[in-house]
């Protein structure tokens, strides 16, 4: 019989494929949160090593790193918000990221929903002052006012749309007169669910008021500098030390 007929013919037994560990050809990288948070070294990444026109680097590039907000400030009170960072550029074994979302945990959101009250949200898309097109999502709850003796706290549905109103006007006034690193400077203190609550006041009592959520809807053109300003300017660190020049010695 010929060769060519039988597919069994001309194998030989026990010649098998070399197994080779596919994590030797893979390289691990830092992960680097912005200079905004406290603790910027956020763990690492793992991609395949740069193979022929095949770059590691572009395999890092757009990766989205979710990360607690308590591992970024090193404070556990903070443990119910989710950071989203976003990888823009590789620089060595280095991911330098950006701001890319933010949302609340399950489990904090739904310790927030309880009966007797009028659970209140907004949401409005909003542009920054350096071309990032967010949208923010609010909530906030209703609370019994001082010697009440009413067993519900619930809103008029007029006041829902007055607090919804109010939410959206100010999570709008923050959101557009500011960038995009100063505005999450004011996410981590809660700082726009504060001025919510307080603006809210006067039309009904509202208590645990939350921005629940943020998405980047659009990006700006990548801008290196923009990039290691964020990062604290890597590059006015290697400034050196400075250097007096030696005085003339007095000529006799």
């Amino acid at each position: 019989m010929a060769v060519g007929k039988n597919k069994k013919l001309g194998k030989k037994k026990g010649a098998k494929k070399k197994l080779v560990d596919p994590m030797s050809k893979k390289d691990w990288y830092d992960v680097k949160a912005p200079a905004v948070f406290q603790h910027r070294a956020q763990g690492k990444v793992i991609v395949s090593r740069t193979v022929g026109t095949k770059i590691a680097s572009d395999g890092l590039k757009g990766r989205v790193v979710e990360v607690s907000l308590a591992d970024l400030q090193k404070d556990e009170d903070q443990a119910h918000r989710k950071i989203k960072l976003r990888i823009e550029d590789v620089q060595g074994h280095d991911c330098l990221t950006n701001f890319h979302g933010m949302d609340l945990t399950t489990d904090k959101l739904r310790s927030l929903v309880r009966k007797w009250q009028t659970l209140i949200e907004a949401h409005i898309d909003v542009k920054t002052t350096d071309g990032y097109t967010l949208r923010m999502f609010a909530i906030g709850f209703t609370k019994r006012r001082q010697n009440q003796y009413k067993k519900t706290s619930y809103a008029q549905s007029s006041q829902v749309r007055t607090i919804r109103k109010k939410m959206m006007d100010i999570m709008f006034r923050e959101a557009s007169s500011s960038d995009l690193k100063d505005l999450v400077a004011k996410f981590i203190p809660e700082g726009i669910g504060k001025q919510i609550e307080k603006a809210c006041q006067g039309v009904y009592p509202l208590q645990n008021v939350f921005v629940r959520k943020v998405k980047v809807l659009k990006t700006p053109k990548f801008d290196p500098y923009k990039l290691m300003e964020l990062h604290g300017g890597a590059a006015a660190e290697d400034t050196g030390a400075k250097v007096e020049a030696p005085k003339e010695e007095a000529t006799a």
